[in-house]
């Protein structure tokens, strides 16, 4: 569906359910240089097990207008926007990569809106290798296949996907190459240059999930070694043999662990 925040069209995707005012409300939010489909098994297994789904394009991401923001903290104010141009008060929290640096800030900007909150391939400082910076701010191709390296887990490089002659690192190029010019520099920029990470940690109060994958090579899972300890009580998974995409690489695993995860709480 479509809405409407700051005067722009902004694409959501939602599972294919309509909206229901009586169910509790999932926003998951996409990494850097990618859109909504990144979320597309998550998206429609929550949909159609008591969820409102909301999966937004970010501004200027995707099918979405407007010019995408290049600091994290701005990215929050506008999700929360969003969730209030959605007429919804309180909100489930999920991110990876960017998005979960987005979800950290959003949370720690409004505390009781954040029923939970969500952190996939997170780091307490997403610094990002200078010759990504560079190429990615060149809108060159090789920042593509840099990310895919990277990104991938080593089973996920062979093959892996769920549906038959598809190929994941594949799949993650041609989303990357779709990425409107300039986006993927300005995103990488943002998260590299973002160092508030552990300062929101310190406002979270709601339960908290961290799910990782051993085989990460963005945001390895010492990573966020700061973050686990400064969130009280918060929960860690990590899955074997997956690289940093991880609800890609491992969709029926991330679906599970965040459904016993959101049973847990309810």
């Amino acid at each position: 569906m479509e809405m409407n925040v700051d005067g722009q069209i902004v694409f959501v995707h939602t599972g294919g359910r309509p909206f229901d005012p009586d169910r509790p409300t999932l926003v998951l939010v996409h990494g850097g240089g990618n859109d909504h489909s990144a979320w597309g098994l998550q998206t429609r297994y929550f949909a159609h097990h008591g969820y409102n789904v909301l999966v937004p394009d970010l501004p200027g991401h995707g099918r979405s207008g407007g010019t995408t923001p290049t600091a994290i903290d701005a990215f929050a104010e506008w999700l929360w926007r969003f969730v209030d141009a959605a007429g919804v008060e309180a909100v489930h929290l999920a991110g990876h990569s960017m998005g979960s640096l987005i979800a950290l800030a959003a949370a720690a900007q409004a505390p009781a809106r954040t029923s939970s909150l969500i952190l996939i391939g997170p780091s307490d400082h997403m610094q990002v290798h200078p010759d990504l910076l560079t190429t990615a701010a060149a809108n060159d191709p090789v920042a593509w296949e840099m990310i895919t390296d990277w990104g991938f887990g080593k089973q996920a490089h062979k093959g892996g996907h769920q549906a038959p002659g598809l190929w994941l690192r594949g799949g993650g190029r041609a989303l990357l190459a779709s990425c409107p010019t300039d986006v993927l520099g300005s995103d990488l920029a943002a998260c590299n240059d973002w160092t508030g990470a552990l300062d929101a940690a310190a406002n979270i109060t709601c339960p908290t999930l961290f799910l990782m994958g051993t085989g990460d090579r963005m945001t390895p899972v010492g990573a966020s070694k700061g973050l686990r300890a400064a969130i009280p009580d918060a929960r860690s998974e990590i899955l074997p043999d997956t690289g940093h995409m991880v609800m890609v690489e491992r969709p029926n695993e991330t679906i599970d662990i965040i459904s016993g995860f959101l049973g847990d709480i309810r």
